[in-house]
């Protein structure tokens, strides 16, 4: 029942296309196809706001995009003059990592087994190394982070270095939060001004 209603739904879609195009607004179809594959940054900000409060970061940052996929919901940001990326991601009620996984002694092994679950034919993670642990601030709490670095195969960055950690929503949600640059450009004092604006 379920496919017909899929099927019934994807004809009528393409008889109103077809319609728009006949009626001559191509124009009209080609910026709503424009608007949701590249959205304005307003709908890009409000996306994000689902995962949380963006509106206090520096006008170093961008948001980038905020983007919901297989039940995951992201947003991903750059600071502007070193090209660094941060990126926060709501896996919903699907455990990636937990602060307890972050603290604890095999963080590097738990690590490496979700990454293993986010296999691209066109990236892959090799070399994954966690090199240090401290604490920042983020969604209004201190929280735990350990340091990594790893090689990226199959893109020209080669190696990477950054921070993964975990912080608690004010609805005690997981947020998975990730800071990376190539290796030699990383910077703490960056995902620390970042982060901590993310409430």
């Amino acid at each position: 029942m379920g496919c017909l209603k899929n099927v019934t739904r994807s004809i009528f879609l393409t008889v109103i296309t077809a319609g728009f195009l006949a009626l001559g607004s191509n124009d009209f179809v080609r910026r709503q196809i424009m608007n949701f594959i590249n959205p304005s940054h307003d709908i890009v900000l409000e996306r994000a706001q689902k995962i949380g409060d963006f509106s206090k970061i520096n006008e170093e940052f961008e948001i980038e995009k905020a983007t919901g996929i297989l039940g995951y919901n992201a947003v991903l940001a750059e600071h502007k003059a070193s090209g660094q990326k941060m990126v926060v991601v709501d896996s919903g009620k699907k455990t990636i990592i937990t602060q307890e996984d972050i603290k604890s002694p095999d963080v590097e092994k738990k690590l490496r087994d979700a990454l293993c679950n986010f296999k691209y034919q066109s990236m892959a993670i090799e070399d994954f190394a966690v090199t240090d642990r401290g604490t920042m601030t983020s969604y209004g709490h201190e929280i735990p982070y350990v340091k990594f670095h790893a090689r990226i195969k199959k893109l020209p960055i080669g190696e990477i270095g950054g921070i993964i950690s975990v912080a608690k929503d004010s609805k005690g949600n997981d947020k998975v939060l990730i800071s990376a640059n190539e290796r030699s450009r990383y910077s703490q004092l960056i995902t620390n001004e970042f982060f901590r604006a993310v409430k």
